[in-house]
């Protein structure tokens, strides 16, 4: 006799295969390269571990990333591509200079055009490098669906669709807005500064104009990172290689690194999401999860709209 238990296990079942060939939209799938490339998602896996065993940092960087990537012409790999002397890519304007990990998305995909060339998009690569990065810093684990096809085009004026870091609350729920976001999901991929650290020039100007949202014991340690200079760096939270929810308590605490994370806080109308968050690691990283794998479905490529790059800092 079928239990009660063995029937939900069946359902569950049906559910995850059936998810597997029909989730996602635009044609992307969870489970788009079981046949083509099989071992494609443990390449990535493996080539992220192994770069953030030498470098911790990088998984602030890998997440910043895809961020950057999606944020501009949607999930496309464009980040990636080179400056030519005919073109200035997105990767030199100024928002982006600070971008680093490009050599861990090269291995990958050094590896998998030797056993399935032509196959594995340098896009897909960008999103499942950020979601092995999040998983080995003790985040969320979470699937993403793939399918994503290259963009051809990388140009320095399209970075002007990244938010800044002095952005208030109502231009960064604009900008999140414009590519679908709500608030809430806004905050929630906010806390993606749970990792890694800003440099002083994107955080000084609050120092000189005396700023009532900075606690002022955390406004010395800040001025004392800037004596260092434009590049020094400050890291977010006190974890800065570990997925938690430390980022959200120093909002609480005045201590948010850049004026566009503490104006979480002292906006009303996010304020309540950030208290959350910082009483609720669960509730961050479920809601952090679920914005991710909506962010990497942004304006994805397709079809004759897109390629699959055979080296990702240039087009085909």
């Amino acid at each position: 006799m079928i239990t009660m238990a063995n029937l939900l296990s069946m359902f569950i079942l049906m559910e995850v295969v059936a998810g597997g060939f029909r989730f996602g939209v635009d044609g992307l799938r969870m489970d788009y390269y079981i046949m083509s490339c099989p071992f494609a998602e443990s390449i990535v896996k493996n080539t992220v571990n192994r770069a953030l065993q030498d470098d911790p940092t990088l998984a602030a960087a890998l997440v910043r990333m895809h961020f950057h990537d999606c944020f501009v012409e949607g999930c496309d790999g464009s980040i990636l591509i080179d400056s030519t002397k005919d073109n200035t890519a997105e990767k030199d304007s100024p928002g982006n200079l600070s971008l680093r990990g490009y050599e861990v998305i090269d291995d990958a995909k050094e590896q998998l055009e030797d056993q399935c060339p032509g196959i594995v998009s340098c896009a897909d690569i960008v999103a499942m490098a950020a979601r092995d990065a999040i998983f080995w810093s003790e985040g969320p684990v979470y699937d993403i669906p793939k399918g994503r096809k290259d963009g051809r085009r990388s140009k320095i004026e399209d970075t002007i669709n990244l938010p800044f870091p002095t952005f208030n609350t109502s231009e960064l729920i604009s900008a999140f807005g414009k590519r679908g976001f709500s608030a809430q999901e806004m905050v929630a991929l906010s806390g993606a500064h749970t990792l890694g650290v800003a440099r002083c020039s994107s955080f000084k100007n609050r120092l000189s104009n005396a700023d009532a949202t900075l606690d002022s014991n955390f406004a010395k340690t800040l001025s004392k990172t800037c004596s260092a200079g434009d590049n020094a760096e400050q890291p977010f939270d006190a974890t800065q290689n570990t997925f938690d929810n430390f980022y959200f308590n120093a909002l609480i605490r005045k201590s948010g690194v850049l004026f566009s994370d503490q104006v979480l806080y002292t906006t009303p109308r996010t304020r309540n999401i950030v208290n959350g968050y910082a009483m609720n690691q669960a509730m961050f990283f479920f809601d952090f999860q679920q914005a991710m794998v909506k962010m990497g479905k942004v304006d994805v490529k397709e079809g004759s709209n897109g390629e699959v790059r055979q080296n990702c800092r240039k087009i085909n």
